[in-house]
Order: structure tokens, then sequence, then C-alpha cells
């Protein structure tokens, strides 16, 4: 199953809506290619919504990590919305949620910006 990305803006934050797979392959390459394409545009504060994210592998997290550094280097900000409790589970358990700035909901995501 192909990862479906839709972007919508609210009140100058840049949802991204996540559904399907983050795995090797087009997924986590359309994923990149999608963070980038909102920076090169001058986004620059950007949530993920990973409300319907059914299934994410080493590579899709690596493309996780990869976009919140490329965010950063460049002035922007990407946050992390509705993590389910297995992804959330999983970045316990790989340390990364020290590293993402992750919350329960995308109205709470979208406020932390102001």
């Amino acid at each position: 199953m192909a990862l479906r990305i839709t972007n919508r803006e609210v009140d100058g934050v840049t949802v991204v809506e996540l559904d399907g797979r983050i795995v090797l392959g087009e997924e986590s390459n359309s994923l990149r290619e999608t963070v980038k394409s909102l920076l090169a545009n001058n986004k620059r504060k950007i949530v993920l919504d990973m409300r319907n994210v059914t299934y994410i592998d080493s590579t899709g997290l690596g493309t996780l990590v990869a976009s919140y550094q490329s965010a950063r280097n460049q002035g922007a900000t990407l946050k992390l919305a509705n993590l389910g409790s297995k992804f959330q589970e999983i970045l316990q358990v790989t340390k990364l949620i020290t590293v993402f700035d992750v919350y329960d909901n995308e109205t709470a995501a979208i406020k932390s910006f102001q």
C-alpha cells in the first residue's frame, strides 16, 4: 500500500497528513521529497500528522530523523502529532522520543508554534 500524503495550511502551519506505511522504497522517498519541497517553498512550521500511519520500518524512522534534521538546518521546525501507541512505543525504545517534539493531537501541535 502506497503512502498517501496530503498537505494543508492551518494558521500558518503546514499540516502533512500521512496515510499508510512509511517503509523502504517509494513511501520513504515520497515523504522525504514532500518535506524537501515544503522547505524549498519556505514553509517553516510543519506538523506531520501520523494518525493514519499503519506501520513504520527502520528506513521510515531514518527518513523522519533526516527530515527533522533538514528542517532544523534550514531554520524550520518539524513536529509530530497523533502517534499511535505502537509508534509511540517504537520512539521510546529507540530513544527518538527525545529528538522529536511530539503532541497528542494536531491542535496542540499547531498551538505550540504560537
